[in-house]
């Protein structure tokens, strides 16, 4: 910070960071974006285990740059009484602790919230996991797709009567990673209001059964009689609302609201079936579901591309879409304009994209020039910087195995 010129929204926060793999780093990865210092311990001597994780070009992993731009790296042996002193010296420093390891772990390791307020009554620790901190499941191992079932979000998937089909990316570790960056963000507007800090119990099967929008409330408030059914590529409770086969692919078409369908009809050129009483309104419309669908691919498989469906559609303002695939998502003119895919350069492996920073400030428009560490690259910055080690001290741990680092 130059004078009064903040880098961004959260400069001047101070996290220290236990987190690997996904839901854990994306907070602090979010929380380096937005301008916050971030210590990223690792575990001598070869640290985060996601730094051998694909696409790997000289010895250097995009997925671990992708998680951990912006983030400085401690990397120490906490075996050893030295290593663990340096760890309990930081965290009177920080406002944040994240850690993401089992339950329990983080307690054996001796920075349990209980110790850690003991050293910073005002610190914010957050704790994520898949099943939380407490309840039958806690100490069950878990990642995202386990969550995702027991919260009966994959039981949605998929044909009635046919196999689930997950999705293929970190839909449950990156929402929890967000449900747990607003926890923390909440928790610091609190701390400065009563200068009390807190703990957070942030569970990946909490944020996954959250997103049922109809169905537990359904269930529930009906005394069982309506229930979720799995519909496959179409929407349970509207019509229509789903995945249809077109010419070249398939489209997303949501015409469920009966202005949307009395639309769709006209583009078609049978205005007479929004009048039908059987597809007169939503609930209709869902019992001749399969006519329905039949109408709408019958239209699409007449147009020379899906393209053309989408641009008729959108003139209508019916929300459409069509299904991309990841290559052509990125290539979209929409997501590049946004930096939603975001061109970054690394020392080592050079220019290349990722899925660029979700959250847009006003006041912040720009975005941060980040890089990702090396391991055990900060070592001395971090002791010299926030613990006022000597050059000399830290040559010792270095020699004594408790300091390590792997420079390029």
């Amino acid at each position: 910070m130059v004078g009064n010129q903040r880098r961004h929204v959260l400069d001047g926060f101070k996290v220290l960071d236990f987190t690997q793999f996904v839901a854990g780093p994306t907070v602090s990865k979010l929380m380096a974006e937005m301008g916050s210092e971030v210590i990223k311990v690792e575990f001598a001597p070869d640290g985060d285990r996601c730094r051998s994780v694909a696409y790997v070009k000289n010895g250097r992993s995009g997925y671990f740059v992708q998680q951990n731009r912006g983030k400085m790296s401690l990397c120490v042996d906490v075996r050893t009484a030295a290593g663990k002193a340096i760890l309990r010296e930081l965290v009177p420093k920080v406002d944040v602790l994240v850690e993401n390891f089992a339950p329990g772990v983080i307690g054996r390791l001796g920075f349990d919230y209980q110790t850690v307020r003991e050293l910073n009554p005002s610190i914010i620790m957050c704790s994520v996991s898949t099943f939380g901190q407490t309840g039958p499941l806690a100490n069950d191992p878990g990642y995202d797709y386990i969550g995702q079932a027991y919260a009966g979000v994959t039981w949605l998937s998929g044909e009635d009567g046919g196999p689930h089909y997950p999705p293929m990316l970190a839909v449950g570790d990156v929402s929890t990673g967000v449900h747990a960056l607003a926890a923390i963000a909440c928790a610091l507007l609190y701390r400065d209001r009563t200068g009390q800090g807190q703990y957070l119990d942030i569970s990946l099967l909490d944020a996954y059964f959250h997103y049922h929008d109809l169905n537990v409330q359904m269930m529930s408030a009906s005394g069982g009689v309506m229930r979720p059914q799995r519909t496959g590529q179409h929407y349970a409770a509207l019509c229509p609302a789903g995945i249809f086969k077109g010419r070249d692919g398939y489209l997303f078409v949501f015409a469920w609201l009966d202005h949307h369908w009395m639309k769709f009809c006209d583009i078609i050129g049978r205005p007479e079936l929004g009048a039908d009483p059987r597809f007169a309104d939503n609930a209709s419309r869902l019992k001749n579901r399969s006519q329905v669908i039949e109408i709408i691919e019958h239209w699409l498989a007449q147009l020379p591309s899906n393209q053309a469906a989408v641009e008729m559609l959108r003139e209508a303002r019916i929300p459409s879409a069509p299904v991309l695939s990841v290559e052509q998502a990125m290539n979209h003119p929409h997501l590049r304009q946004r930096q939603t895919v975001q061109s970054v350069h690394d020392r080592l492996l050079g220019d290349f994209e990722i899925p660029g920073f979700p959250l847009r400030f006003s006041a912040f428009p720009e975005r941060l020039e980040l890089e990702a560490p090396l391991l055990g690259e900060h070592n001395t910055k971090i002791l010299a910087e926030y613990l006022a080690y000597t050059p000399s001290r830290i040559s010792e741990l270095e020699r004594e195995g408790v300091l390590h680092s792997q420079p390029r």
